[in-house]
């Protein structure tokens, strides 16, 4: 990509802390974010698309948490840096949009104070000017009555007004990353469109790399530009989104392709078999998903897969889309050699 590169991921290990023992809920991952781009992180819940996200702004207790690798933000290992250091860029230069409003803001602080707080920390603008500029963010946001919404609090405010209120403090500093972490799963169809219209919106604006956390296959088509499949802490798939959609080659994307509702297909919805495995008893060795399709061969499968490039971007762990093919992902499955 020609853009300049915002933040490069090496070799990520995060693994929090179980009777003494570590258990990685990341496990090895690298990923690179450039300037304008919409990356989607995608995967079911517990496959470790939101530990990332943490990890990159360093939100876990290093009581209990252990992370190893690289983050690299403009050249800078994240992981070196004190909770000083870390304090200056979270908000400043990389702003993120948590899941849940109600339990993200303060329910004792006015609105306004609290998307106000980044600016009085972050910046050198006077009382006054932090004011005209949470007014602004307010209005930039699509609040309504910017200067009723400053003296409200949270609880006074509806889900999807709240959700706003958390986009205008992550933008509040003009960030060049934004971290969305499943921005709109509390919210109904239409605030859900319209929030991330918003959020396409400012980012062409201000110009910066958008992370969004999500499983929502949907959104991913319609708004991403590169697609990282995540299952168990690793990434299995990592592509352009429209290769992706349209070329989809681990047999956990391709699983996940066929469980979204097609209006116009009458065929049974396909439900992946099983569940996530618990970080205690991840398989020690082979391709993570092969307990759930246990129709294809276990010699089918790498021994030690590794994230490979299949073709220019697109990248693939585990090799056993080369010998067999889906002809029914149904209940029963019917697979053949290629």
């Amino acid at each position: 990509m020609g853009e300049e590169k915002l933040l490069s991921i090496r070799d990520l290990h995060t693994g929090f802390r179980f009777q003494d023992e570590y258990f990685d809920a990341v496990d090895g991952v690298d990923l690179d974010l450039y300037r304008n781009e919409f990356l989607a992180i995608v995967g079911e819940s517990g496959c470790g698309k939101s530990t990332i996200a943490t990890s990159i702004v360093g939100l876990h207790d290093p009581n209990y948490t252990r992370v190893s690798g690289e983050i690299n933000y403009m050249g800078e290992n994240l992981l070196h840096y004190s909770e000083e250091q870390l304090n200056a860029v979270r908000g400043k230069e990389i702003g993120f949009i948590f899941q849940d409003p109600l339990a993200s803001l303060n329910p004792l602080h006015r609105v306004g104070q609290q998307i106000e707080e980044a600016l009085l920390y972050h910046t050198d603008l006077n009382k006054e000017e932090r004011y005209d500029r949470v007014l602004e963010l307010l209005e930039q946001v699509g609040i309504p009555y910017p200067e009723r919404t400053y003296r409200q609090f949270p609880h006074q405010l509806s889900g999807g007004m709240r959700q706003r209120v958390l986009i205008a403090m992550a933008l509040s500093c003009k960030p060049n990353i934004i971290i969305a972490d499943e921005p709109t799963t509390a919210l109904d169809v239409t605030i859900q469109a319209q929030i991330l219209d918003l959020i396409v919106e400012i980012q062409k604006e201000i110009g910066a790399g958008i992370i969004l956390i999500t499983h929502d296959l949907g959104v991913v088509a319609q708004m991403a530009d590169r697609v990282a499949v995540m299952y168990a802490g690793q990434i299995v798939e990592l592509a352009d989104a429209k290769e992706l959609f349209s070329n989809p080659l681990h047999p956990y994307t391709r699983s996940l392709m066929k469980s979204i509702p097609q209006s116009d297909d009458d065929e049974e919805l396909h439900v992946i078999q099983g569940v996530v495995p618990s970080l205690r008893y991840l398989p020690r060795e082979g391709c993570r998903f092969a307990p759930r399709i246990p129709w294809i061969p276990q010699d089918a499968h790498e021994a030690n897969p590794v994230l490979h490039q299949v073709k220019p971007g697109h990248f693939v762990r585990c090799s056993c889309h080369q010998h067999f093919h889906f002809e029914g992902e149904g209940g029963d499955h019917v697979v053949s050699r290629s």
